[in-house]
């Protein structure tokens, strides 16, 4: 049969459900999520780095690079690039690859290499494509082409998968319109350092059970195509909904996630293969999981034990946000306590500090202060607030051990402010204030710095997630912001930096600097309620 859609690259490494959700005509105008900001930073970067490669290249190349123009018309861009290719240009960037309508394909590449007998797809990415080590086949940036690459001493390729099933696309699209290279299918990719081209063998048996990235690809690609074909036509569904951590970030999860609730599907509880191994064996619904018995497993699953998966859809159908783990809990505290949290943007830098002093006297006002630059990231002022947010915790530290008091600071989950913390002492290494590596790495690796995170996935069982804004109001915190979030705070970064063409906004500098106290301040509240009374009051795991 015909196909009735036409599918780009993406489909291959997206949800299927979300293939289905993209083709169904029906859900053409269902409410969606807002752009996520992160996400948007991260193409605009993308964007970015694609341009500086395609200058340098054009540097060395000179004219016998051209380039698809990207301000017309999609089959304009197409019939300019079939043009390009039937002509044997050497190097075609932007290319937009003729459409592909009996094998449903549609989509372009970043640049185009001419060998003797066709054409060789290359993909630029914003992401490292090789680590130290020795056996990738590279070529220089300046001469592209997989004829003249080497063994590379000096690099070994790093797996990424999404890389090469996107290159398979644009393989099997050359090769339906005639203008692939002749022989073993290959193609490039330039990453981070944009230096040399890392060329991969698309049919060499290096997927599991002996795959290659091109038969990896072309089933993956006939099942989405499958799917939307289905979808397109009105068809009986071929993807059914399920929770998966790619559901954090779609914009379809607002209709995957009322179609979950109405059916009180099992991946409410338990994602991913967990899931689906539950499915097999006839639980599919979070009543008929609670209903298990907890020390019986029926099935093996890999992301929680059976009897916390048992214990947690008893307490979803319950409404309980956690329930405890064990029997009393094990909080660490000190005489003078500090709560910090981080704010950043993207990949491009950390632009606030806030923290929150409480406990015993050592001579600093108690209370929530900020450090932070408001210049756009990245920007060397970047350097001066953090050097200043590491010198007052480092004096409140000093004043507790010279009154001989205890001190410990709390975030919650270390992984973002550990980034940035070793990531702020190596970028800005040398300037005042600036603490050494080896400073951040012994405070980080102290019992001085308490991840609550680490202990509210310890000691308790969350039935709605365990972010902090999940967990803390159940201690009774609230946001003084309705729309504090951690994706709405992007957004208000960017106007109030002006980061797109407009002046900066002060007023969302407020609303920043309250969401940061109010973060750090639900960080406090939450340690406090696990170390009060009110635990006593709160379900213990075993009686459910």
């Amino acid at each position: 049969m015909t196909p009735q859609v036409q599918l780009d690259a993406g489909v291959v490494t997206r949800c299927r459900r979300r293939v289905h959700l993209e083709h169904d005509p029906a859900l053409r105008d269902a409410p969606k999520s807002p752009p996520d900001p992160t996400g948007q930073q991260r193409r605009a970067d993308a964007g970015e780095h694609r341009r500086a490669v395609a200058a340098a290249l054009g540097r060395f190349v000179g004219s016998d690079l051209v380039e698809v123009p990207q301000d017309v018309p999609a089959a304009d861009r197409e019939r300019a690039t079939a043009a390009a290719m039937a002509a044997g240009v050497p190097f075609i960037w932007g290319a937009a690859l003729p459409r592909d309508p009996v094998g449903g394909r549609r989509g372009g590449i970043d640049l185009l290499v001419r060998e003797a007998t066709g054409y060789v797809p290359v993909l630029v990415v914003r992401h490292k494509v090789s680590d130290p080590g020795q056996g990738a086949r590279t070529s220089p940036l300046s001469h592209p082409l997989p004829g003249g690459s080497r063994h590379d001493p000096l690099r070994k390729v790093r797996p990424q998968p999404r890389d090469q099933l996107r290159l398979a696309h644009a393989q099997r699209q050359l090769q339906a319109a005639g203008f692939a290279a002749r022989g073993r299918a290959t193609g490039g990719v330039v990453g981070m350092d944009a230096d040399v081209v890392v060329w991969h063998d698309l049919e060499a048996p290096n997927w599991p059970n002996s795959r290659t990235a091109l038969s990896e690809y072309d089933s993956r690609f006939a099942d989405r195509l499958a799917v939307a074909a289905a979808a397109a036509t009105g068809a009986e569904p071929l993807a059914r909904p399920s929770r998966i951590v790619e559901c954090r970030s779609c914009p379809w999860w607002p209709v995957c996630e009322e179609d979950l609730r109405r059916a009180g599907d099992v991946s409410l509880v338990v994602r991913g293969e967990d899931a689906a191994a539950l499915r097999k064996v006839g639980v599919t619904t979070v009543d008929r999981l609670a209903e298990l018995d907890p020390g019986t497993p029926v099935t093996p699953l890999v992301g929680m034990l059976h009897e916390d998966a048992v214990i947690l859809a008893r307490a979803w159908q319950r409404d309980l946000t956690v329930v405890r783990r064990v029997s009393r809990m094990d909080v660490p505290r000190a005489d003078v306590e500090v709560d910090v949290d981080m704010e950043s943007f993207g990949d491009l830098g950390a632009y606030m500090w806030g923290c929150l002093l409480s406990g015993a006297d050592v001579g600093v006002a108690h209370g929530y202060r900020a450090f932070a630059t408001w210049e756009p990231l990245p920007c060397d002022d970047e350097a001066r607030s953090f050097a200043e947010f590491w010198g007052w915790l480092t004096d409140v530290r000093l004043r507790a051990r010279a009154r001989g008091l205890t001190f410990r600071a709390y975030c919650y989950n270390e992984l973002a402010e550990n980034r940035w913390l070793l990531g702020s002492a190596t970028r800005f290494k040398g300037r005042p204030g600036i603490p050494t590596t080896a400073q951040v790495k012994e405070f980080i690796q102290s019992d001085a710095w308490i991840d609550l995170f680490g202990i509210v996935q310890d000691q308790f069982l969350c039935a709605h997630g365990k972010g902090l804004k999940t967990i803390a109001p159940a201690a009774g915190f609230t946001w003084r912001d309705p729309e504090a979030g951690g994706e709405n705070s992007m957004r208000w970064y960017r106007d109030a930096v002006g980061m797109d063409g407009h002046p900066p906004n002060p007023v969302q500098r407020d609303r920043l600097l309250v969401y940061n106290e109010d973060d750090v301040r639900a960080t406090h509240a939450l340690r406090v309620w696990m170390t009060s009374d009110a635990m006593d009051d709160l379900p213990f795991a075993g009686d459910l």
